[in-house]
């Protein structure tokens, strides 16, 4: 059982500034017109590079860059329309963030149980190690002090990119391990609906014959198996690399959860500013292409509001820690966060 400080005293300071600004610049916390042609740039674009794969006969070089493009661009998507969606903050109307939070059970996963994984668990638990299932992926990586150290771990600075590049596809396997041990490491799931067993495994058979089946049956079974890996190549360590600077950096804090009882010393909006950092938001590429998962820090702070939103909230959330002594955590550039993370991972497998 995990507990953190009952009191709000940092958090409604800094809702307050937020809730003021919303009011008086008259906007809407979720998505906007800008949003909206992203997800279709995106959206429009992953449709065309799959349908060229199967229907066009590229040079063998062409095609592996290609199925590298769709992979990117799968993980434009997750970033931009399936993150917000499943967070409710892409639009006001619910049919809206549930029909395109499924763009989670397109490239494989499952929407609900991200939700449980990572709206309820990693939200509120983050780096928690034995709570928070994304700082423990496998033990062939030690993402924090508190986890067992092996003699491996002393080369995981140089491997780990290796195992980034599986995380998408260990995702859709994992799906099943939850889906039927009912839990994400020791927290129970919801119980699921009976839509929601069906869209589980519904998705699971179409995604199947979208990505294998259907390809198989086209260009052959080889060519195939070979462009479903590469694209879950570039998917897997896009999708891994943006977390890791998000929350396995340096100047990030961790709690350990895994033996008994933790009470946290902070309230939950001080711990949630202490486990996570910023990185790059002053690049408009970074800001763009990630879906503002960049301000890490305002979206652990404000989930449900759309990252469209997070340059402005910036400034209340620096204003606030300084006012409070809070370290914010903040790399200036993509580069210095990337650095951050392999240095600190050489760190923990010494």
């Amino acid at each position: 059982m995990v507990k953190f400080k009952k009191e709000k005293v940092f958090f409604n300071a800094l809702n307050q500034q937020v809730e003021d600004y919303f009011k008086k610049n008259n906007l809407k916390k979720t998505g906007n017109t800008h949003l909206y042609i992203k997800s279709i740039i995106l959206i429009v674009s992953a449709i065309v590079v799959y349908i060229s794969l199967l229907t066009i006969n590229f040079p063998t070089g062409i095609a592996i860059v290609m199925c590298c493009i769709f992979g990117f661009l799968q993980a434009g998507i997750g970033f931009n329309v399936m993150h917000d969606a499943n967070h409710g903050s892409y639009s006001e109307k619910k049919w809206v963030n549930s029909l395109l939070g499924l763009s989670m059970n397109a490239m494989g996963s499952n929407a609900w149980m991200w939700k449980q994984k990572h709206n309820i668990i990693h939200h509120t638990y983050t780096n928690v190690d034995g709570v928070d299932d994304d700082i423990v992926k496998t033990k062939l990586l030690r993402m924090c002090p508190s986890q067992d150290q092996m003699k491996m771990h002393r080369y995981q600075y140089i491997y780990c990119t290796a195992l980034y590049t599986l995380s998408s596809f260990m995702m859709i396997v994992t799906d099943f391990i939850k889906y039927f041990s009912k839990k994400i490491l020791t927290t129970p799931l919801q119980k699921m609906s009976m839509q929601e067993h069906f869209l589980f495994w519904f998705s699971k058979i179409a995604y199947l014959f979208f990505y294998i089946i259907l390809p198989s049956m086209i260009l052959g079974f080889g060519p195939a198996i070979l462009g479903f890996t590469i694209m879950h190549v570039f998917l897997g360590l896009t999708l891994a690399t943006i977390f890791q600077l998000a929350h396995v950096v340096e100047k990030t804090h961790f709690q350990n959860g895994r033996f008994e009882d933790l009470h946290v010393e902070d309230e939950w909006a001080i711990h949630q500013v202490l486990t996570t950092a910023d990185f790059a938001t002053n690049s408009k590429i970074v800001s763009w292409y990630t879906g503002g998962l960049n301000f890490q820090v305002e979206h652990h702070l404000f989930p449900r509001i759309s990252h469209i939103h997070y340059p402005a909230i910036q400034q209340f959330v620096k204003k606030t820690c300084d006012d409070f002594g809070i370290r914010y955590n903040n790399y200036p550039t993509f580069a210095s966060a990337v650095k951050s993370h392999y240095r600190f991972m050489k760190q923990l497998g010494e």
